[in-house]
């Protein structure tokens, strides 16, 4: 990708070097988008957090939440090369959807990204390293340990548009919070069966596969962003986070009833509308 070029977004907050304590938080957290709670044992769910949980048979407990507080005054990384390139995609997401937005006649307002190593606490709770990169839409902010990137790699799904597509499907998530995607969903997942809601939440990510593809669409047409190559590494990655393929590495039966996410084809297939149309409209996976 061609991203060096392109502008620094403002909006990001860089949490590493902070420690951690514990202590209730009130009324309860809420729902992560793109992200898993719980499956520290499994590092295939470091990429978008899938929660395997339903199909292992593991439950997550309550009780005290770790909180996030300052061990210090917090450590200046902007020189590092991925702080760079994750600062500067969020920008490009910033600049198409603010388009978008303009064009139907909406005000885009953008999200946060939040740079944490370890764990942090959101709106949404506290959340380990280990569930991958999330949206919470209660803060309206996105969430990403850098340190995920290495394990992206390991899975065999590296590259530099592999890892934009990663930012840009939790982008995705705050665009559908926007939208009033994201309430809706909730409402809808908890007046239905565990099967049904699971099935709601595929439709969720899927959209957010297909928005960014969208975003790729644009960034490309506006600022020749892509290069040989990238698409191939974005739909392999779509390919490797499937619900399916996940399942199989864990070394566990495939259910689709169980799916949150998608099968790699279903995430492939997402992505590419977006790529191929870079119309938000063609996103309706909800009535497709």
């Amino acid at each position: 990708m061609r991203w060096r070029q392109g502008r620094r977004s403002s909006n990001v907050e860089d949490r590493r070097g902070m420690g951690s304590g514990k202590r209730r938080l009130p009324g309860g957290g809420g729902l992560k988008l793109g992200g898993g709670a719980g499956i520290i044992v499994l590092l295939i769910s470091m990429f978008l957090g899938v929660d395997l949980t339903g199909f292992l048979g593991s439950g997550s407990g309550g009780g005290a939440v770790p909180q996030l507080t300052p061990s210090s005054q917090g450590q200046s990384r902007s020189n590092d090369e991925a702080t760079d390139f994750v600062t500067t995609m969020l920008a490009y997401n910033e600049d198409v959807w603010t388009k978008l937005f303009r064009e139907a006649g909406q005000q885009y307002q953008p999200a946060k990204l939040v740079i944490f190593d370890g764990g942090v606490s959101s709106a949404c709770g506290y959340t380990s390293s280990a569930a991958g990169p999330f949206y919470c839409p209660g803060d309206y902010q996105v969430y990403i340990d850098l340190n995920f990137f290495r394990e992206l790699q390991k899975m065999g799904a590296g590259g530099d548009f592999a890892q934009a597509y990663v930012l840009a499907h939790e982008v995705g998530h705050h665009v559908q919070n926007l939208l009033g995607v994201s309430m809706a969903v909730q409402k809808r997942q908890r007046s239905v069966t565990k099967i049904e809601a699971n099935h709601l939440s595929v439709l969720t990510e899927l959209q957010a596969d297909c928005y960014a593809g969208v975003w790729a669409h644009h960034a490309h047409k506006d600022n020749q962003l892509l290069e040989p190559g990238d698409l191939e590494e974005g739909m392999n990655a779509a390919a490797r986070i499937g619900d399916d393929a996940l399942m199989s590495r864990a070394g566990a039966r495939v259910r689709p009833e169980a799916f949150t996410h998608g099968s790699s084809k279903q995430r492939q297939q997402w992505l590419y509308v977006g790529l191929e149309s870079g119309d938000p409209n063609q996103c309706d996976t909800f009535g497709s």
